[in-house]
């Protein structure tokens, strides 16, 4: 005889993936219909390797949603259909700016988002429970530090496009700051898990005229806010990196907020991050031009520089105003002559070939894979889980701010890359691994608790409800009530 939990169970778990299934299959008829269309207007035909791209790239969603249906049939149903429609909506694009002749990036890409869904499923498999995590912090923090720090090793790490960013590994460049977030946050996640209480501390309070505005955290406390300020300077300086110390600092802020609730971490982190910054801006030479470039975009003397100019960021505001409401289309606009239009400026592509309508769209599924995130994160049952699905869901967010902020001249640009859509293997590895992780601990929230009758090895007891008996005698313990 079947358990009635288990049935329940089976039952519950088999709606969501149908209704991924569903949503996959809409992802990828978008994706289809999109290449379709790049090719008629840059070519004049249907692209002859779409057969092979739709293959490809149709068996990597199959698969990453039958090891979901397997290995996480609970989780939630939009987090993969999310991430495969943006992943195809970024090789549609890559494919469109490289023109009737230039594939070669769109066929990496390809191959990059089959990597990508096969570290997604090695994450379903390799993580069970994702709260065992939180035994290995230091492990993971060293690990995220080496990998972050390895571009500054002499004859390792290489210099391009004024940052120290990259190494080079047998004619491939890799960029470890992208694999380093994820062990990073798994480690913050765990330090701020078990040290809470501790921060949420009050010290002094600060009131004006009787109300209480904040409270200062006690100063022995500030060792950790010491410590992640005095590392994202390091990578500002070292790496000449300012995005990823930029983004990796608004991380850490953003989690010691959701661990704590205390706003004044946050005020003092950001007077902290900007005193760091204004020093950084007065000692090197290359934050004074990023700097200089954002505030004088148009001046004809930083426009014209020789190495280091506006140009980029200029040509990419005239690209998205000729994007106007509806687009260009692939077969006009200026985007593609633009250095990096199918990287750093991936968003300014998409907004002059789709219009402002098409990229409107686009930052609605990256806030709505956000939003399930958060979801995800709400629901957890743990601390450490929740912190964990915390920042991953603040790293996706502030890095399409700091992208979304430098190509509109809102902030510097840092060339820093968009999850799932920009050109480029680390970028979306990456996120396909965050995708792997946040299926996990969505399964964990969402698997009905284990049937508390039934012992280890027991068969379930059906419990079966006694009728009301007619002569005011308690069913179950044979006594008459009081009157």
């Amino acid at each position: 005889m079947a358990r009635p939990g288990a049935a329940a169970g089976s039952g519950a778990a088999a709606r969501p993936r149908r209704t991924e299934a569903w949503l996959l299959a809409a992802a990828f008829g978008v994706f289809v219909l999109g290449m379709c269309t790049a090719g008629w207007q840059t070519a004049g035909a249907v692209p002859d390797r779409l057969p092979l791209y739709a293959a490809l790239f149709g068996a990597s969603a199959l698969a990453a949603h039958l090891a979901v249906r397997f290995l996480a049939p609970f989780a939630d149903p939009l987090l993969l259909p999310l991430a495969v429609l943006l992943t195809g909506t970024g090789l549609t694009m890559i494919w469109g700016l490289g023109g009737p002749e230039g594939h070669g990036e769109a066929w990496r890409q390809l191959m990059w988002a089959v990597i990508g869904t096969a570290g997604c499923l090695a994450v379903l498999l390799a993580v069970a429970h994702p709260r065992r995590l939180q035994r290995y912090p230091y492990l993971l923090a060293v690990g995220g530090l080496v990998l972050l720090l390895l571009p500054m090793v002499p004859g390792l790490g290489i210099e391009l496009y004024g940052a120290r960013r990259w190494v080079a590994v047998s004619g491939y460049t890799v960029q470890p700051s992208e694999f380093a977030k994820l062990p990073l946050i798994v480690f913050l996640a765990a330090y701020l898990g078990q040290k809470r209480e501790v921060l949420a501390a009050a010290g002094r309070q600060i009131t004006v005229r009787g109300v209480k505005v904040f409270s200062l955290p006690r100063m022995r406390h500030l060792g950790p806010m010491t410590v992640a300020w005095g590392f994202a300077i390091l990578v500002l300086v070292g790496t000449k990196d300012l995005g990823t110390s930029l983004l990796l600092y608004l991380v850490f802020l953003a989690m010691l907020y959701a661990a704590t609730g205390r706003k004044s971490w946050v005020g003092i982190g950001l007077v902290m991050f900007a005193g760091g910054a204004a020093a950084a801006w007065w000692l090197f030479p290359h934050v004074r031009q990023r700097v200089d470039i954002w505030l004088n975009a148009f001046d004809p003397e930083v426009y014209n520089a020789a190495q280091g100019g506006s140009y980029q960021l200029v040509q990419g505001l005239y690209a998205l105003a000729e994007g106007g409401l509806t687009g260009t289309g692939f077969g006009a606009g200026r985007a593609g002559e633009i250095f990096a239009a199918d990287s750093d400026l991936i968003l300014v592509s998409i907004g002059e070939k789709l219009g402002l309508t098409g990229l409107m769209a686009v930052l609605v599924l990256l806030l709505l894979l956000v939003e399930r995130a958060a979801r995800t994160a709400l629901d957890a049952r743990e601390v450490f889980t929740k912190l964990l699905v915390t920042g991953f869901a603040m790293l996706f967010a502030f890095q399409v701010f700091v992208v979304a902020g430098g190509v509109t001249r809102l902030i510097p640009l840092t060339g820093m890359t968009t999850p799932f859509l920009a050109a480029g293997g680390s970028s979306l590895v990456s996120s396909w691994l965050v995708i792997g992780l946040w299926l996990r601990v969505s399964d964990a929230c969402r698997r009905p608790p284990p049937d508390p009758v039934a012992g280890p090895g027991q068969e379930a007891t059906e419990l079966i409800a006694l009728p009301a008996r007619t002569d005011g005698v308690s069913p179950s313990t044979g006594a008459t009530p009081r009157r």
